[in-house]
């Protein structure tokens, strides 16, 4: 790490930058990652494949530029075999803008789609998709959803209809079919999707099939279903074609399939033909994280070991493999036969490439926030990625080296290493621009590393280390400890600059708090430069109030590594250890003049907000603070509608954080702009909001000063 740390250029000798708990530089091989493997009769190059998602880049369901390059990006970036989003066949089983099987209609474009990964040197399979009572009657017509029982779905808000014996037959009939077209489109494989609570994992489950004919009850009766299917998209395709199928290792809800049921489920399907297993987490409407950061780096292994182990045909790792050495512990130790990676294909078309060659220190790896993928897809918009700001739109920018060459090259001067300054940077320097960025910290990454301490968001951490070594391999001038000014900068002999200096100043709020109870500011909290005592009032309930929250109680409770030891020496009960586990010795409570929760992207505060509830956090929302004096927070809760004090409550405080927001720090750029400098204003210093946003805008404003034209 010590050679990492002198190829920055510190303007201030003290400094010092260093992430040893971050991505250092592997120097290991990974024999295993890349080594080829057999399916059925279909070889593949290597152990990584890119898991099924639904990107919703068809909306007509057919294949089409932006999908197309999208997965030509991928096999370009050295993924051994790639699974499409799931294809859907029939009226009911539909969801937004995803890919169609559905009819003949499609064949000829995917049939482009799939000659293309091969000349790219990847195989390609479909997975043929049904949503059960999953599916949106939005997306189907206004459709009733189809599923073995009308159980209500929270997740599609409905109820569906109970299928018919003949509605069943005519499933299975359509799924073969759509099958077998999949195989004339020229896909190598067929992916059954058997998992995250759709139709065949509702017949599976006792909680979603309460029928009392043949397809209900027992294990053998709720299976018939799948067999049947199995045996017919068998017999469409033909002995000799491969055929997957993706299933739930524990649906990970009460009452429903556990990791035994889906051990015994992975043995009938093995019988039934099935040319290889991909073992996923649970149902949509779990409430177990599954692909955000409180799912540790393969946290699923333990679901694909156990069907390993019952099996005789590959079966490949799910959820949370975002890091090339957690890939390949998992292949040495048998555990699975092959990686399945989604999100983190998504964060970097080239994950396998640059693990092979070498340089995964330059992966850019998921983040686990889903801000971009699953909290896109809720309001059905296409995916995009908070740290990979072109997913989506490779076919606008198909060869970087053409446009390399055709750019003037300019001698450019970025202000700030947040993530808005470090993409601007890299990205700029990708096209060979000559570029220096300052930092006036002692490190990058600005409020992405603040952003990286609540619990589980580790993986933000990496976002940082990543600008590093892409900037050095872009051989950017990354000066830190650099304090900007703008009389310098005019003389320096920039073509242009760019600013991007994040935020300034919190919005003044005044309080009546007694002498003696301290005011933190959120930052000072998580960077612990403060430490805040038993009774904490926070003030600002958006993402940063409940992270920081979070993190207060946390701090306040058994350490994971107290857990650890408990349970290894057993001095503790089972009981007991859980009961520590969701004590907090403090006394937390958090207040909002508006609803406290704001500010998350959809489908992505639920785990924190379950943490609070865990450790007692209590909440006030629309609720203003009268006054804190004698330990104490008068707090008055006003109605939602009419803002009228509905009552007034006390909160113990000895403590009060605030996590009230930011304003734009653009000073620079306002005294730049007075003297003429040509210069561009980006990230936070324009307008405080999101790294997603950041990082997108950043990207943008490089492809505009390049030329390269946007929808």
């Amino acid at each position: 790490m010590s050679g990492k740390i002198n190829k920055l250029r510190l303007n201030n000798p003290q400094a010092a930058f260093s992430l040893l708990d971050d991505v250092m530089e592997s120097q290991m091989n990974y024999e295993h990652l890349f080594s080829p493997i057999k399916i059925g009769n279909m070889e593949v190059k290597n152990r990584v494949f890119m898991s099924a998602m639904n990107t919703l880049y068809n909306p007509d369901g057919k294949a089409n530029e932006r999908f197309n390059n999208y997965f030509w990006a991928r096999a370009e970036g050295g993924i051994g075999l790639a699974v499409t989003g799931g294809a859907y066949f029939d009226e009911y089983g539909s969801t937004y803008s995803m890919m169609s099987m559905a009819d003949d209609s499609v064949i000829e474009g995917y049939k482009e789609f799939t000659e293309g990964m091969h000349e790219r040197g990847a195989k390609v399979a479909v997975q043929i998709f049904h949503g059960g009572r999953y599916a949106n009657p939005e997306c189907n017509d206004g459709r009733q959803p189809l599923a073995p029982s009308p159980i209500y779905s929270g997740y599609s808000r409905a109820t569906p209809k109970e299928m018919t014996e003949e509605e069943i037959k005519t499933v299975i009939e359509k799924w073969a079919a759509a099958a077998a077209r999949a195989k004339k489109c020229g896909f190598d494989m067929v992916e059954i999707s058997a998992s995250a609570g759709y139709l065949i994992c509702e017949f599976l489950s006792p909680f979603t099939n309460t029928r009392t004919d043949q397809y209900g009850g027992s294990f053998e009766n709720r299976v018939r279903f799948p067999k049947a299917l199995m045996k017919a998209v068998r017999g469409a395709v033909g002995d000799d074609y491969p055929l997957s199928i993706r299933i739930a290792g524990n649906d990970l809800v009460p009452g429903s399939c556990t990791d035994d049921d889906a051990v015994m489920f992975a043995a009938e399907m093995e019988r039934s033909g099935v040319s290889m297993i991909n073992v996923t987490g649970g149902w949509h409407e779990s409430k177990v994280p599954q692909i955000t950061g409180e799912l540790p780096r393969g946290g699923f292994d333990i679901f694909a070991e156990r069907v390993r182990n019952a099996v005789s045909i590959p079966v490949a790792a799910s959820n949370r493999i975002n890091d090339p050495d957690v890939a390949e512990r998992m292949l040495a130790t048998g555990v699975c036969d092959i990686v399945s990676l989604g999100r983190p294909n998504i964060a970097d078309p080239c994950w396998c490439k640059k693990a092979e060659e070498g340089e995964p220190e330059t992966i850019r790896r998921c983040v686990a926030c889903n801000q971009g993928c699953l909290a896109r897809a809720f309001f059905n918009k296409p995916v995009e990625c908070l740290v990979n700001a072109r997913v989506g739109r490779e076919y606008q920018v198909k060869d970087i080296e053409d446009l390399k060459l055709r750019q003037k090259k300019n001698k450019i001067l970025v202000v700030g290493g947040g993530v808005s300054g470090c993409e601007f940077a890299f990205r700029s320097a990708e096209l060979g621009h000559d570029v220096t960025l300052w930092e006036k910290a002692d490190r990058l990454g600005g409020q992405i590393y603040i952003a990286s301490l609540p619990p589980h968001k580790e993986e933000f951490r990496t976002i940082i280390s990543y600008y590093e070594n892409i900037l050095k391999k872009h051989n950017v001038d990354v000066v830190l400890g650099k304090e900007a000014d703008a009389e310098e900068i005019e003389k320096s002999g920039f073509d242009y600059v760019v600013t991007a200096t994040g935020r300034g100043a919190a919005p003044n709020i005044k309080l009546d708090i007694e002498e003696g109870i301290p005011v933190y500011k959120a930052e000072d909290v998580l960077l612990k430069r403060v430490m805040t005592g038993k009774n904490v009032v926070v003030v600002g309930g958006g993402s940063v109030g409940c992270e920081t929250a979070e993190y207060i109680a946390d701090e306040a409770a058994v350490s994971p590594e107290q857990v650890f030891h408990m349970m290894q020496y057993g001095y503790e009960s089972p009981e007991k250890i859980k009961e520590l586990m969701n004590t907090c010795r403090r006394n937390i409570t958090i207040v909002d003049i508006l609803e406290i929760g704001k500010g998350f992207e959809a489908g992505t505060a639920w785990p924190v907000m379950a943490a609070l509830r865990r450790m007692g956090v209590k909440k006030y929302p629309f609720t203003g603070v009268r006054e804190i004096k004698n330990g104490e927070a008068v707090l008055d809760v006003r109605e939602k509608e009419n803002g009228e004090i509905k009552e007034t409550v006390t909160a113990p405080c000895d403590t009060v954080v605030m996590a009230v927001g930011a304003r734009p720090n653009d000073s620079l750029y306002n005294e730049l702009t007075a003297k003429g400098v040509r210069v561009y204003n980006i990230g936070d210093s324009v307008k405080v909001k999101n790294a997603i946003s950041g990082i997108s805008r950043a990207c943008e404003l490089v492809e505009e000063l390049a030329g390269i034209e946007r929808e």
